[in-house]
């Protein structure tokens, strides 16, 4: 069996049409000239989702805002190749279908401070060395920045199906850590794009017992936590061997905490893996999980 580099997990055929599509779909919508790279695929959802809230509003001249809006317009914002994020708590959003808070790239939306470009720069860079550039660049294109932490903080983040391309996470003032919650988060849009390429469709009825979350959870989630944390543990795995003080015993916690929940999950994963139609998909989530066993 050949080993599979980060670069080669994450490659996968279909995605990038799958992208491309929607990217198309949504500027016909909005009568919108968006480009079609993986920031404009990221970009179009949000334009597409604040120019739904300004008709809602009966905003006239958001909506106009949201249907004149490209990418090019945004470069302000840049981090290249990235957007970068840093709204206050009080600008996050909450929709009627979840809780879980978002926030939208407006006409009110500034750059975020020069500490967080240089941070989030860094932590790119360490993504990129270790593999992990590509990743971020097609599946984290817009990164929003949520709360500063302590290494002995607890920290959030999580992407949303509505927004693809799109990550949220709290931070430390380290890149290492960053870089890690940004490819687990980039994980999961990846995961999400693939199944629609893919044309996979999971059950909903189906459930495994997640060591993640110490519950049963639908099929869906627990081959994403498979998957996610996978990627994180490989990343780690290399960053770890030049990190020092706090941030060395930080990623060591991290790997001792996901040997347990790999050996756990581990007997269960063909099983799960079963319900997934594409063998390509299978085999990448399959290969992961192994590699990030071994890593832990």
């Amino acid at each position: 069996m050949t080993t599979l580099s980060p670069e080669t997990l994450v490659t996968l055929d279909g995605i990038t049409d799958h992208q491309h599509l929607w990217t198309s779909r949504i500027a016909s919508v909005l009568g919108n000239p968006l480009g079609s790279s993986a920031l404009d695929y990221a970009v179009a959802h949000h334009l597409l989702e604040g120019a739904e809230h300004a008709a809602r509003a009966q905003n006239t001249d958001l909506l106009d805002w949201y249907r004149k809006t490209t990418t090019r317009n945004l470069l302000y914002l840049s981090v290249d190749p990235h957007v970068l994020l840093s709204p206050r708590p009080m600008d996050l959003l909450r929709s009627e279908i979840s809780e879980t808070a978002y926030y939208l790239i407006s006409p009110d939306t500034s750059p975020a401070e020069p500490e967080s470009q240089a941070l989030v720069r860094d932590a790119l860079a360490s993504a990129t060395e270790h593999g992990f550039g590509t990743l971020l660049a097609q599946h984290a294109p817009v990164i929003c920045l949520l709360n500063r932490r302590r290494l002995d903080e607890t920290f959030h983040s999580w992407a949303l199906t509505r927004l693809p391309g799109t990550v949220f996470t709290d931070y430390t003032a380290h890149p290492e850590v960053l870089a890690r919650d940004l490819i687990h988060e980039a994980a999961h849009n990846w995961l999400n794009d693939a199944l629609a390429a893919q044309e996979v469709r999971l059950p909903d009825d189906v459930t495994f017992f997640s060591p993640w979350r110490g519950m049963p959870r639908p099929l869906y989630g627990f081959l994403h936590a498979c998957w996610a944390f996978s990627l994180t543990v490989l990343y780690t795995r290399q960053v770890r061997r030049s990190a020092t003080g706090a941030v060395a015993s930080f990623l060591d916690a991290h790997l001792h905490e996901q040997e347990g929940q790999f050996a756990s999950a581990r007997d269960l994963l063909a099983e799960a893996l079963s319900y997934v139609s594409a063998y390509a998909l299978r085999d990448r989530i399959s290969r992961a999980v192994e590699k990030a066993f071994e890593a832990a």
